[in-house]
């Protein structure tokens, strides 16, 4: 296997300004680092399924910016990968705006019904009910993906909402076509989709069968609640006739929302992460997002061990203790900020760094429950992501999810919203065991109105010489692959290696290295054994990754989707083959 050859590209010095502040802000920096001054050749677009890129392609041609062609992949793949995201959902925005020279980061994750609290799944006997957090509308957030392409639409777009959704009313419409991978994604959730007939009716076939390759799903109902979104923005999902089925569906299955619940929903402006890391500065997700401090903390640990100079056993070896570190802080100190303080500056300071690296062993795999009280946090792992880039230098990494493959597997009848199960993002029994035994997190316990934490990790590393869009879907590993990824890039490789490199991770808890199949070679294993390290192959390989590269000195644009998925990058004017090289 080949490793990190090659060194990053990075001055010696560490140093760092994280800025965060909760609330309605923006980042906008007198710095080149942090600014795209070049014209990009081209518009690029990479997503997770060929017709979300092409919808997205369509809008650009029609004189979209980033935002309304990100608003248009976004609605497509909820349409086209019902599996993986939907307007049912939610996820998290990272936006830059080359005309203001600002970074905009929003949050359109989902919200905990009012009718929640921190016991809602417990027992009688004070025992998680897992069939209730995972399945059905009682495992359902109120979603945020529908007030999200409003918000986007009016804040920064340039065309009107219903131009960015057509392309996804449409595809609802007309219905797509299934493919192996849709088969594989509805096997993993087709016992929990047979209970609900509107579910049924609308991904499988009449006795509740998978549907053969080639036949078409449609989805009338869906494409008649865009349309609604599309003439009425948020009020046409979050209020009237949508709303009101929505909520009579719920509760009719034994779910608790109301149409206060919908009609309060709000997604929030926060103030991205912003690390710098010598040349190249990180902006990524902040809180309820784990991911911008959790790769905040890995990268400088690792600039500070000059882990480049390492042999490739020993990257390994650094590489996964700094990720068990920064994953004790994500699941210890960790939640919405809304409801929580999370003591973003210092996870981010230099004091903190060097607390880690300070008994950090060189050679010797540290036994994860040395660091201190044992903490676990689940996650789904089923999500999308998308990057977009236009010509004028504006920027779009989004991630978004409906959590397990489709969702909670109950649709609103009438709607064609397949609701989330993001609810289960939250510690369902915080202070007692969990099925593994370990303690859950106080600062994700469930709240009425809370935002459950995340991995999502929509990100961008900028320098003055390039620009790079980058998020992946995967759950608690989405963190891993982007900084994998990003290690990639600071060493100079194209993007196309970003996207397909071999994976491994590791979480804190469980204390296992895990990796893909082949990612490590028979003697390299030994060798990472005989370090302390307990390994174990995930069985399959993992991630979707979505990924475009600006190289501000020339304008190139390049763009790369995870070859493990079936999604495509292409830039416009599309080349023929539509895809990107």
């Amino acid at each position: 296997m080949t490793l990190f050859a090659g060194k990053i590209r990075t001055t010696s010095r560490l140093w760092l300004l994280p800025l965060f502040v909760a609330g309605l802000c923006s980042c906008s920096m007198n710095d080149d680092t942090l600014t795209v001054p070049h014209t990009p050749n081209q518009a690029a677009v990479a997503s997770a399924h060929p017709q979300a890129t092409k919808a997205g392609l369509d809008i650009l041609a029609q004189g979209g910016n980033a935002i309304d062609a990100a608003i248009a992949v976004a609605a497509s793949l909820g349409v086209v990968e019902p599996y993986s995201a939907g307007i049912g959902g939610g996820g998290f925005w990272l936006l830059y705006l080359a005309d203001q020279h600002e970074y905009r980061f929003l949050d359109a994750r989902e919200r905990a019904p009012a009718a929640a609290h921190a016991n809602y799944y417990l027992d009688s006997n004070g025992e998680v009910n897992r069939d209730r957090a995972i399945n059905g509308p009682t495992a359902a957030a109120i979603p945020g993906q529908a007030a999200a392409f409003d918000y986007l639409a009016t804040h920064w777009g340039k065309l009107p909402l219903a131009t960015s959704l057509q392309p996804a009313i449409q595809q609802a419409r007309d219905g797509f076509t299934v493919e192996e991978h849709y088969q594989r994604m509805l096997g993993f959730r087709q016992d929990a989709l047979r209970r609900y007939p509107a579910s049924v009716s609308q991904f499988m076939q009449a006795d509740g069968s998978i549907p053969p390759q080639g036949s078409l799903i449609r989805q009338p109902d869906l494409a008649n609640t865009l349309q609604r979104l599309a003439d009425e923005g948020k009020a046409g999902f979050y209020e009237g006739p949508v709303a009101e089925a929505m909520v009579t569906a719920v509760q009719n299955a034994g779910g608790d929302w109301t149409l206060h619940d919908l009609q309060s929903y709000r997604v929030v402006e926060r103030s991205p992460i912003i690390v710098r890391l010598g040349e190249h500065t990180l902006i990524s997700a902040p809180p309820p997002s784990s991911g911008g401090i959790v790769l905040g903390e890995t990268l400088q640990m690792l600039k500070a061990l000059d882990w480049q100079d390492q042999s490739p056993i020993q990257q390994v070896h650094l590489l996964t203790e700094v990720m068990r570190r920064g994953y004790y802080d994500r699941a210890h100190y960790l939640g919405d900020p809304d409801f929580v303080t999370v003591p973003t500056s210092q996870l981010l300071s230099p004091n903190h760094i060097r607390h880690w690296l300070k008994d950090l062993p060189l050679q010797q795999a540290t036994p994860s429950v040395q660091l201190g009280q044992p903490v676990q946090q689940d996650e789904g792992f089923h999500t999308t992501h998308l990057s977009v880039i236009d010509q004028q230098g504006n920027m779009v990494s989004a991630t978004l999810s409906i959590n397990l493959p489709f969702g909670s597997a109950f649709t609103a009848a009438g709607t064609g919203v397949l609701l989330n199960n993001e609810m289960d993002d939250f510690s369902a029994s915080p202070g007692t065991a969990n099925a593994y035994g370990l303690t859950g997190n106080d600062a994700n316990a469930i709240a009425p109105g809370k935002r459950p934490l995340s991995s999502m990790s929509p990100s961008f590393l900028v320098s003055d010489d390039d620009a790079a869009i980058i998020g992946t879907p995967g759950g608690s590993r989405i963190i891993s692959m982007v900084l994998l990824g990003m290690l990639e890039h600071l060493q100079g490789k194209p993007v196309q290696d970003w996207v397909a490199r071999p994976r491994f991770h590791h979480q804190y808890l469980p204390d296992v290295l895990e990796h893909e199949p082949g990612a490590f070679s028979d003697d390299e294993q030994k060798a990472l054994e005989a370090m302390g390290h307990v390994l174990r192959s995930a069985g399959r390989q993992y991630g979707n990754m979505q990924a475009i590269l600006l190289d501000k000195r020339s304008g190139e644009v390049t763009a790369a989707s995870d070859p493990r998925g079936i999604g495509m990058a292409a830039k416009l004017p599309a080349p023929a083959t539509a895809v990107a090289q």
